[in-house]
Order: C-alpha cells, then sequence, then structure tokens
C-alpha cells in the first residue's frame, strides 16, 4: 500500500490542501477506525459529531470551515473523490492472462490473448471474450456469447447462449443474463410454456450486482442501458428496456416490457408492473409499487403509486383517522342528544 501525502492526494483529484500538505497519510479509515496516519472522510451531517472528533490524520471534506485546525482535503464531492482514493491505495489484484487448466473452452471460441479465463470456467462455441476480459471461477458463457473488453465477471456467473455483454463492465457473483423469460399460455387450466427466444444485451460500463437475473427476451432484445447500476438481488424480466445512467436498487422488480428512461431511480424493493413507461429521471421511492406510467421526473411512492408529495399527505392523514373518529363519534353523541331534548 503507497503512502502518499496530502498534497500528492489533493493533485490525485482535485482537492485543495487546508494544514500540513506534507503529512503522509498510508490509507483511508472510518471516522472510528482512523488514526493520525489515516484520512478519513465527512459529508453527511449525521456524522458531524464522529467527525470533529475523529483521530484522522487528515479529513475529505467539502467545507473547510466546519473543522478548524485540522488537515483537510477540500473538493466539491468528498464521495466522488473518495472513489479515486480507495483505488489509488486499494488497487485490484491484476489478472493474469491465459486460460487455466481446468477450464473448458470450445475450440471455435476467440479469446483475446490478454483475456483471462478462470478455474472451472466453461466457454461455449463461437463466444468472443475481449481482450483484458476476466473471467471467474465457475462462470458459464454459452454458445455465441460476447463478452467485451475489460470487462470483469466474478465467481459463478452464467450468460446464456447469444446473449451480449460490452466493455468495461463488472458483473459480481451469481448473475445470470438469459434465463428464459416468465411466459406461459394458459388453456383449460393448464400453464403451457411459450418459448422464449430473443437475447439479453448489456450495454457498456454496466454493473451488476451479485444474484442479479435478467431474463432473455420473448422476441427480439432485453436491454440495459450504457452506465446502469444495478444492485444486489434484482430481477429484470423479459423484453424490459432500461435506459441509460439508470440506479436499481437492492431486490427491485420490472415486469415485463416495461421500458425506463435513461436516469431512472427505482429504490430498494420498490416494483413496476409489464408494459409501462417510466419517464427519464423518474425516482420511485423504496417499497414503492408502480402500476401506470410515470412522467419524466416524476417521482413516485405507495401502493399503487402516486405522486411522492400526495402519498405523504395521505400517509400524514392516515396517522390521524383514530383521533377524527373519536371526534365524529362525539360529535354523533351530542347530536343524539340534542335530538332527544328537541
Amino acid at each position: 500500500m503507497p503512502t502518499l501525502t496530502l498534497d500528492e492526494l489533493a493533485a490525485h483529484v482535485g482537492a485543495e490542501v487546508v494544514g500540513d500538505g506534507s503529512r503522509r497519510i498510508e490509507g483511508v479509515r472510518t471516522l472510528e477506525d482512523a488514526e493520525a496516519g489515516h484520512l478519513s472522510f465527512y459529508h453527511n451531517r449525521r456524522y458531524l459529531q464522529a467527525a470533529r472528533v475523529s483521530r484522522a490524520g487528515a479529513l475529505l471534506v467539502a467545507d473547510a470551515s466546519t473543522f478548524p485546525g485540522r488537515n483537510l482535503l477540500v473538493c466539491r464531492d468528498p464521495y466522488a473523490a473518495l472513489g479515486k482514493l480507495l483505488e489509488l491505495f486499494y488497487p485490484g489484484e491484476p489478472s493474469q492472462a491465459g486460460i487455466h487448466p481446468s477450464a473448458v473452452v470450445s475450440a471455435s471460441a476467440r479469446i483475446a490473448g490478454s483475456a483471462s479465463i478462470g478455474p472451472h470456467a466453461v466457454v461455449g462455441e463461437r463466444a468472443v471474450v475481449g481482450a483484458r476480459a476476466v473471467i471467474g471461477p465457475g462462470c458459464v458463457l454459452g454458445d455465441d456469447v460476447e463478452v467485451g473488453e475489460d470487462t470483469v465477471l466474478r465467481p459463478q456467473v452464467t450468460i446464456e447462449p447469444r446473449c451480449r455483454v460490452g466493455a468495461r463492465c463488472i458483473l459480481h457473483a451469481g448473475v445470470v443474463l438469459g434465463a428464459d423469460g416468465f411466459g406461459f399460455a394458459t388453456v383449460d387450466g393448464v400453464h403451457h410454456k411459450v418459448p422464449q427466444v430473443g437475447v439479453v444485451v448489456v450495454e457498456d460500463d454496466v454493473e451488476l450486482g451479485a444474484n442479479v437475473c435478467i431474463d432473455r427476451a420473448a422476441l427480439g432484445e432485453t436491454r440495459v442501458g450504457r452506465g446502469t447500476k444495478v444492485d444486489n438481488l434484482v430481477q429484470i424480466a423479459h423484453n424490459v428496456k432500461v435506459g441509460e445512467h439508470s440506479l436499481l436498487v437492492s431486490q427491485a422488480g420490472i415486469s415485463g416490457s416495461t421500458r425506463l428512461g435513461h436516469h431512472v431511480v427505482m429504490a430498494g424493493q420498490s416494483g413496476a408492473v409489464g408494459h409501462i413507461t417510466i419517464g427519464d429521471g423518474a425516482v420511485v421511492t423504496a417499497k414503492t409499487g408502480v402500476t401506470e406510467d410515470v412522467p419524466a421526473g416524476a417521482m413516485v411512492s405507495g401502493f399503487p403509486s402516486r405522486p411522492h408529495k400526495d402519498w405523504l399527505r395521505a400517509m400524514a392523514n392516515l396517522f390521524t383517522l383514530e383521533e377524527l373518529r373519536r371526534r365524529v363519534k362525539a360529535l354523533e353523541e351530542a347530536i343524539r342528544q340534542l335530538g332527544e331534548k328537541a
């Protein structure tokens, strides 16, 4: 692990040094765990007191005035700068180019010389693996699969036949691309499978978390747009289109043939029914069930989904119902008594 001065770290992330620029930093730790040789970071007011009492030798912050007398790296976006510094201090282990002796690779597959095929991986007929791509232990690439350059597949990733993954993607352990979409025709009470003959296309710079499942299309494509990031345990059904740079958080689920625009956010455990459109830049909050089209830029909550402010108002009213019930009961009793006197 390198040891670098604050001045060197500032140059790496475009930050300004406040304090001793010659201070040497040997790593990055949390506010609670940091010692004099470490850098830590502050970007949320919830942790202000923890930052003030932290033993860190320097803090990565957005506002120097909050921490007088401390060694600081000051930049507009501390969290983004933290990412660059973590890459600097904790670089990933370089992969060894070549094919492990235990891997099973079809003779017709095209593997770039700089690619790495790990232990017990299986690569099917006519599959293509790009330059510097890493196929981890136990991965399975079906026939005619394409994996782009610099893409990394963690252990036990399965890509079914004819599906394609772009460049610089990361697929974490257990990802399955191209399992059959859930398509059945029910006739006289019997469910008959409808063959799913399409593919999955994952564009460049996409990251898929552990155990993400993306189903192949019934016909055509299921597509995940460039730069999209998907958290663990997300389900994307057949013929879904996810726009560029969207964020799909853990346990979200999208039903078949739904379209998401670019920069859409679906928070944890949210879901969308099939055959609807969620517009560009829309936000679906946690545990929300989307049952109809969502306009671009909207934020929706609840089930069935409503505009976020309407949902907040409804929830506020919900918790006043008991008091309202008591007041109505008292009014009814007062009216009854007035009637008796009359």
